[in-house]
């Protein structure tokens, strides 16, 4: 069994679903999110009992998770369920990891979850060529950067705007640059990198600056830093201002927060601009139509994994993955996830 560093394996564990509740309480989960909690994981573990004639919510595998989100289908809305699935996910997944349950039987069913939502067939559809086209007519090295970065990475809006200098490794260019740093300690041997974290969450301290943006990758991720976006990134660190935090972000306002860290609104604002230009967005067309920064995500996992057809390494890449699937990735990020990329990975600029 799997268990949370300094943590011993509960000896006798009566009713998994308190337990769970009681550690997300003394975690300071409010009383709202463990009600939800509880009534969920309740339904679920009434559904495995009369549909399955099972005793105890543990002994659940892939295929009663599969027919309980199926059972729901025609009853909820697609996000009230990917919601449900969420919570029956996050339950097993701590259970595993503190040694209750010795597997996550979530984890599959939220990675096909995942797939069938990123290719939604009535999201805007757009070519390398496309996006290719609408790269051209951005020319601020700021804005330029910051959707090259999105487009080459799949990361989220707050994880961009979390990412400091040191996340950052460029190899023997950065001497050429008048803004030195020093790359994190886990990008020493990672050339030409990003270091994508799982550790901010808005409104705790982080290399000291308090954040105002949340990640939500599983664990943290080492993204490839190909010659397209190493360009981008050098043409906007020789004209980046000096940060006022002593994290040093590497993006910065350069409007009426000059020198501050790029927040989500700002990329936000920064996409909507050159996607009304473009024609890509219209107030009122919803996601299916409007081009917005987690456009870029869908389009990075439906171009890379296209021509991979390797599903496994676009999941590690979007931090979508935890336990033994990215601990592969990990020890092979040099031969596998690398090499793949680099080979792989579409080209936006001209």
């Amino acid at each position: 069994m799997a268990t949370e560093p300094g943590t011993d394996a509960p000896a006798d564990v009566t009713d998994p679903i308190e337990y769970f509740l009681d550690d997300q309480r003394y975690h300071g989960k409010s009383d709202r999110t463990l009600e939800a909690y509880e009534r969920v994981l309740r339904q679920f573990e009434v559904f495995v009992r009369e549909r399955f004639d099972m005793d105890a919510i543990g002994a659940a595998e892939r295929r009663e998770c599969m027919a309980w989100i199926h059972s729901l289908r025609g009853e909820f809305e697609s996000s009230t369920i990917a919601s449900y699935a969420s919570y029956l996910n996050r339950f097993y997944d701590y259970m595993t990891r503190v040694g209750v349950f010795d597997d996550n039987p979530m984890a599959l069913v939220m990675e096909e979850m995942s797939e069938s939502i990123e290719t939604n067939p009535t999201r805007r559809d757009l070519s390398v060529g496309e996006m290719r086209s609408f790269l051209e007519s951005i020319a601020h090295p700021l804005e330029r950067s910051v959707i090259v970065t999105l487009l080459k990475t799949g990361m989220r809006v707050g994880e961009l705007c979390n990412l400091d200098l040191r996340d950052l490794h460029l190899e023997s260019v950065q001497a050429k640059l008048d803004c030195e740093w020093s790359p994190r300690v886990g990008l020493e041997r990672r050339p030409s990198s990003l270091f994508v974290s799982a550790e901010p969450a808005r409104g705790t301290a982080v290399n000291g600056e308090e954040r105002t943006a949340s990640n939500k990758r599983k664990r943290d991720t080492v993204v490839p830093v190909d010659a397209e976006l190493q360009q981008a990134l050098l043409e906007w660190l020789a004209i980046r201002p000096d940060a006022t935090s002593p994290a040093r972000p590497l993006f910065l306002d350069t409007r009426d927060s000059w020198g501050e860290r790029l927040t989500p609104s700002d990329v936000r604002y920064i996409v909507e601009k050159h996607a009304r230009d473009h024609g890509w967005y219209r107030t009122g067309g919803g996601t299916q139509e409007n081009v917005t920064p987690h456009y870029f995500r869908h389009f990075f996992t439906t171009h890379l994994r296209d021509r991979t057809g390797d599903r496994g390494i676009v999941q590690y890449l979007r931090g979508d993955v935890a336990g033994d699937v990215i601990d592969t990735y990990t020890h092979n990020w040099g031969d596998r996830v690398r090499e793949t990329y680099l080979e792989h990975i579409y080209a936006v600029t001209v």
